[in-house]
């Protein structure tokens, strides 16, 4: 190969190596569109951690009507208090606080938010004779409508009803689960 043509290919190996990496411009796009994508997931992701944290809420109840309702089967009056139904679930988490209230007819449990960005729950379990004159417990499961670390409105409880349907149901600030 002639000396000529030597010294004019590595003068271009020599220039091509130096355009090697990012024009400004390139990293402005690239910045942007990961800021663009960070501000669509961090909400979503937001999300899912109290959709999580209402997740203990939501066991926590149901395993409280449940087991009012294996007291119940056995025993005259639903159990009037949390350490009575022997779960071993606390009254009060990091999340949630419970309150559990028992009669001879109704039942009722409460998960009131601790933090504002989590929604309350509660439960009803009732005690009726239905078209059959048979004896039967209907039970509720509810999630306020919005977030807050305020009052849980128990579920609407009928002693005398006659059908599940009416014999407990979800306030107006809350839907049925």
């Amino acid at each position: 190969m002639k000396p000529e043509l030597q010294a004019k290919f590595l003068q271009h190996l020599n220039r091509k190596q130096s355009d090697k990496g990012f024009t400004l411009i390139e990293l402005l796009v690239v910045i942007i569109i990961i800021g663009i994508l960070a501000a669509i997931a961090l909400p979503t992701f937001l999300n899912q951690t109290a959709k999580g944290k209402q997740s203990e809420a939501k066991n926590t109840v149901s395993a409280v009507n449940k087991s009012q309702t294996a007291y119940r089967v056995e025993s005259t009056a639903f159990a009037g208090d949390m350490s009575t139904l022997s779960l071993g679930l606390p009254t009060q988490t990091t999340n949630y606080t419970y309150a559990v209230g028992g009669s001879t007819e109704t039942a009722t449990v409460t998960g009131t938010a601790r933090d504002a960005s989590l929604k309350g729950y509660s439960g009803a379990n009732v005690r009726y004779t239905d078209a059959n004159s048979q004896s039967a417990i209907a039970s509720v499961l509810c999630e306020n409508l919005a977030p807050g670390t305020g009052t849980v409105t128990a579920p609407t409880t009928v002693p005398g009803a006659v059908t599940v349907g009416s014999a407990a149901s979800c306030p107006a600030t809350a839907k049925t689960l």
